[in-house]
């Protein structure tokens, strides 16, 4: 069985706005829920696809920070 998690993601959330988006994302990290993992996965990736490379370096630069 196929499914295409970006798609549903990306539909989930087409039209949010801000405050929904962050709603989404914040309810997604504190349940701690393995199952929303992927989702997030896909929002990350939408956040990286359209960032340009100074936004992409500062990410890694917090990525690092946090992992230490």
């Amino acid at each position: 069985m196929n499914f295409d998690i970006r798609g549903a993601v990306i539909s989930n959330v087409s039209g949010n706005s801000p405050d929904e988006l962050r709603s989404t994302i914040v309810d997604a990290i504190s349940s701690k829920e393995e199952k929303m993992l992927p989702g997030l996965g896909v929002l990350f990736e939408v956040i990286w696809n359209n960032s340009d490379p100074s936004e992409q370096q500062e990410m890694l630069s917090t990525l690092e920070k946090g992992v230490k």
